[in-house]
């Protein structure tokens, strides 16, 4: 009995040992100072050329964000008619329609049966004509500063496709500053760790800049509510480089109760299992053709979620501890690794207050624990998350 449980504890350690120590390798190289081709970059800053951008927001019941975050955008210090808005609107009401047609952009309002963020792209495509080199993807709540376009012309000199930095811009609760927190994480580990050991940045699903053409020819392949996670894939397969950009600021309004909390995570589960079942089988292939930056998304899509990581960490050490603790110690350890490992992922500025948030946390994980109980891989359905 005894051999049994300690096979069971062993096989246990080493599946969570694979998650943490993936979070610390990444964690541990974002430490590194990263080798950039200023000469490129400086090139391009003194270049004449003025990319014209497309700039598009998907936008499905979002009456109460829309008409801040284009009236901010329109104050771009940048060309006027080097960028077009394109306002996709999807199930908003009619005042608020009325109200966009008086702003100098292009509003769109397509009749979805089943609506999506990658339908109303694909739709946008379709529907605004123009000569673009670019295109901006744009969530209805993202608010930029005035040099946005300024700053993404320099890149898309010499990069295709671009990560901004997206962060919080607001932390109003516990939920809003550890969704806030979780996010920093993520640019951390995912985004610019990766970049400085020359593999690409994950992708968001908003704060993304790419060529048009490029766009264009991988946007009609999007066909689930993780289209984020599908482009991604595309884009990696076609050993397309993902740039993130840290200095190019896309605020992002952060959920701010634990209802929207679970939706937002129920969407972003599907798409992780989605994406896993996607890429597994294209994984021989990138192998074979040394495709590494599709073979470390596939394992990303692998890993336990970080929330419950860090809770079902707590409370297997607690456990262990208390029945049979000549066990404990490599659980402890481990936790150790990924405490240190968050606390480095962490932006200096964030550190003490989203310590100060943990207990907030083990409610929030059981609701993505609930979530686990209705997830369907092949669900397609777009899972709104509404804005306050």
């Amino acid at each position: 009995m005894w051999h049994v449980l300690h096979i069971i504890d062993i096989t246990l350690w080493v599946i969570i040992l694979g998650s943490v120590a993936y979070v610390a390798f990444f964690a541990i190289i974002s430490l590194f100072y990263e080798k950039e081709d200023r000469i490129a970059i400086h090139a391009a800053a003194l270049s004449n050329k003025m990319n014209k951008f497309l700039i598009l927001y998907p936008a499905y019941n979002e009456d109460r964000v829309i008409i801040n975050a284009v009236e901010r955008f329109l104050g771009q210090k940048y060309p006027k008619d080097h960028y077009t808005v394109a306002v996709i609107s999807d199930h908003m009401l009619p005042e608020t329609n009325d109200y966009l047609r008086t702003l100098p952009i292009t509003l769109l309002t397509p009749t979805f049966d089943k609506s999506s963020k990658a339908k109303a792209m694909q739709y946008a495509i379709n529907e605004v004509k123009g000569d673009f080199d670019n295109v901006v993807i744009l969530d209805a709540d993202n608010v930029v500063r005035p040099e946005f376009l300024s700053q993404l012309n320099v890149l898309c000199y010499i990069y295709d496709a671009i990560q901004c930095h997206r962060c919080a811009k607001n932390a109003n609760n516990d939920v809003a500053v550890l969704d806030g927190t979780s996010e920093e994480i993520n640019n951390t580990i995912f985004r610019k760790a990766h970049n400085r050991l020359g593999l690409s940045s994950a992708l968001i699903g908003s704060g993304m800049c790419f060529s048009y053409n490029l766009f264009k020819e991988n946007v009609f392949k999007l066909s689930t509510a993780g289209e984020d996670r599908e482009m991604e894939a595309l884009l990696l397969h076609q050993e397309v480089f993902i740039k993130y950009a840290p200095d190019i600021h896309v605020f992002d309004e952060k959920v701010s109760n634990q209802e929207n909390f679970q939706k937002q995570r129920m969407r972003w589960m599907t798409a992780q299992i989605q994406s896993l079942l996607s890429n597994l089988p294209k994984i021989p292939d990138a192998i074979i053709h040394g495709k590494i930056n599709f073979v470390d998304k596939t394992i990303q899509q692998a890993l336990i979620p970080r929330s419950i990581l860090i809770v079902l960490l707590t409370g297997i050490s607690i456990f262990i501890t208390l029945t049979i603790p000549e066990w404990c110690e490599k659980w402890w350890a481990l936790f150790g690794v990924l405490a240190v490992s968050l606390f480095i992922a962490i932006p200096r500025q964030l550190r003490l207050r989203s310590f100060s948030k943990v207990l907030a946390i083990p409610g929030l994980v059981l609701r993505m624990l609930k979530n686990i109980l209705h997830l369907d891989r092949k669900n397609t359905d777009f899972i709104h998350t509404q804005h306050g």
